[in-house]
């Protein structure tokens, strides 16, 4: 592989996920530089500079006279737009392209918050909301379920036959729904589809960076969720 050109801050998260499973497929060269979260490296001036949200994950494309991108959503386009010359990820037809888009916003702006709160309530807040775990749970459950309706076609990846950003986007917080009590047991075109995914070698790859994917066990969730909710509720002092 060619001298890296892209420089890749990330986490183990599922926003992290998109990215790096996003550079696998386009077989882009790239370097990895981890946020240290116990840290709160995510916040430090030099990082808000390349991400001015302090957030992860952020590229800086050194071919492109140092171009930062931050978002998940972005930096995927961003890709696309600039190192997929044989549209591997974003289709050139106009409508497979509209479609890929759709379901590309629909994973920003319903799945990934919508998980991610459940996530919050069910396993970090400092204490038991019942409603606000019911009220996302709903949520993360009826959005699956409008997943479900779509791929119940007999469609093998969400725009059709090829593999896209939309893909990309939401077979991560797919592979993390157990992490806050999701069964995909009552949505088998969902469960389907996500192991198909899981089976591209190079998705597969891109979900080791920067470390390698571990399934946990409820006793590791907790274990985990405990340590998280400790850095939680310092930060929000």
């Amino acid at each position: 592989m060619s001298e890296p050109f892209i420089t890749f801050y990330t986490a183990g998260t599922p926003n992290g996920h998109k990215v790096s499973v996003a550079l696998e497929e386009l077989g882009l060269p790239y370097k990895v530089y981890p946020i240290d979260f116990s840290k709160n490296e995510q916040k430090d001036p030099w990082f808000v500079k390349i991400n001015p949200n302090g957030r992860i994950p952020a590229i800086v494309d050194h071919k492109r006279g140092d171009f930062n991108v931050f978002e998940s959503g972005a930096i995927l386009l961003y890709l696309a737009e600039h190192y997929d010359p044989e549209h591997k990820i974003l289709p050139t037809d106009p409508d497979l392209k509209s479609q890929a888009l759709q379901w590309l916003m629909w994973q920003m702006g319903g799945l990934g918050p919508m998980q991610g709160q459940l996530n919050h309530f069910a396993r970090y807040a400092g204490e038991t909301i019942p409603y606000a775990i019911k009220r996302y749970d709903i949520e993360v459950n009826r959005l699956y379920s409008v997943l479900e309706s779509h791929l119940a076609d007999g469609r093998e990846y969400i725009i059709g036959s090829q593999f896209s950003v939309a893909d990309i986007a939401s077979f991560p917080w797919a592979k993390s729904a157990y992490y806050p009590g999701i069964s995909f047991d009552a949505y088998p075109h969902v469960k389907a589809w996500h192991d198909r995914c899981f089976a591209r070698p190079a998705l597969r790859k891109g979900l080791d960076v920067p470390t390698p994917l571990k399934i946990m066990t409820e006793e590791e969730i907790q274990a985990f969720a405990a340590k998280q909710k400790e850095w939680i509720l310092q930060h929000m002092k």
